[in-house]
């Protein structure tokens, strides 16, 4: 009854696509393996400090829980998130218990500043930032995927003095190439860097997507009740989500 539901709910439009699973698999085991070693012997002492960055709204006991695979870089993504998880974020679904939203990472290596938009985001998170920033970026997206000024976009979202614990979450994970110049690692579609705890997050994110598998962004699986729904992909407005929400939650 749940995926007849989600199929005549649910109208996609084309995503953002995503690197072949095979060659992500590869780049995500190679990401673990490069992280592991570098957090193991080198972790900074604000890094230890903090909790697992907290992606999400509303409550973990909401009957309808969303989670949405994105890249902070995808056109496709900022359309999601300014026309339907916005409002989404906005209505009672969520404030009322109905809806747990939850983000989850996965930058694709088409964008050059995808990964490093999600270090700030995770930076950001563990500081208790992670809405205002996640809002700014998508926000100002055309204007920092010019240069990679990201940096600025989060600043100007968060008190400064959160802004500065950002800041030192991410030394030793800012890119330095040249906005002209694509990372060699972002190839296989990993921008990891050693010594950034930041990434362990990130990869997570990307693996657990690689399950499902995400081929697209934004890609999101819903689950009601403990019963997973099958993955949907693209843009979906926020008045058939509300009234596939709606269907659910009248069962």
């Amino acid at each position: 009854m749940f995926v007849a539901v989600a199929l005549a709910a649910l109208a996609f439009v084309p995503s953002s696509r995503a690197v072949p699973q095979t060659a992500s698999s590869s780049a995500t085991s190679s990401a673990k393996a490069t992280v592991k070693k570098t957090t193991a012997t080198s972790k900074p002492e604000t890094q230890a400090a903090l909790p697992a960055p907290v992606k999400s709204y509303g409550s973990s006991n909401a009957p309808i829980k969303m989670e949405v695979f994105t890249d902070y870089q995808c056109p496709s993504c900022r359309n999601m998130f300014e026309e339907t998880l916005r409002p989404l974020i906005q209505s009672d679904y969520i404030s009322s218990g109905k809806v747990y939203l939850v983000h989850h990472d996965f930058p694709l290596p088409a964008h050059m500043y995808g990964y490093e938009a999600a270090r700030w985001v995770n930076a950001a998170a563990r500081v208790g930032q992670f809405q205002s920033v996640e809002a700014a970026l998508y926000d100002n997206q055309n204007s920092w995927q010019a240069d990679g000024n990201i940096e600025k976009y989060v600043a100007s979202a968060v008190p400064a003095s959160d802004f500065k614990r950002i800041q030192k979450l991410m030394v030793g994970c800012e890119y330095q190439g040249p906005a002209s110049t694509k990372p060699a690692s972002l190839k296989t579609g990993v921008q990891t860097s050693h010594g950034c705890a930041l990434d362990t997050y990130i990869e997570q994110d990307r693996a657990l997507g690689m399950k499902i598998p995400v081929q697209a962004t934004p890609t999101y699986v819903i689950t009601y009740k403990g019963n997973k729904l099958p993955a949907g992909s693209g843009f979906v407005s926020w008045p058939i989500l509300k009234q596939f929400f709606d269907s659910l939650l009248n069962q």
